[in-house]
């Protein structure tokens, strides 16, 4: 009975082992994209900090679109998820809205942007 429990844990082993193996390039895009989501998030925060003076100074309001296009480019670049490809797609149009809104003086929609890198960030957590 204990040879019969150590080759089943042993199969056990070896099957969670090698799943892992597999399933790591997957793992690590996902942790990519979900890091590369906080970062993206920072940048949407920076943004919303900067909206009130666009009026005043759009200087930081362009640097906050500017950092999170580059970001967008790189989770877009790096995955194959159709989900997330999608969110990103979602954002990219929220942040050109954005940045028509800050070209012309005023404060840009926050809504619409962190609702999109909300469900980005969604769709980028590691299940």
């Amino acid at each position: 009975m204990r040879r019969t429990l150590s080759t089943a844990v042993t199969a056990v082993v070896v099957a969670a082992t090698a799943t892992l193996a597999v399933g790591c390039g997957a793992i690590d895009k996902a942790l990519d994209c979900a890091n590369t989501a906080v970062t993206v998030a920072e940048s949407v925060e920076d943004l919303q900090n900067a909206a009130s003076s666009v009026g005043e100074d759009p200087t930081q309001a362009k640097e906050a679109l500017d950092s999170i296009e580059k970001n967008l480019d790189e989770i877009e670049k790096s995955t194959d998820s159709a989900d997330v490809k999608s969110a990103v797609g979602d954002l990219n149009t929220a942040v050109g809205d954005a940045r028509t809104a800050v070209n012309e003086g005023r404060a840009p929609d926050m809504s619409a942007v962190n609702d999109a890198a909300s469900n980005l960030t969604e769709v980028c957590s590691p299940a």
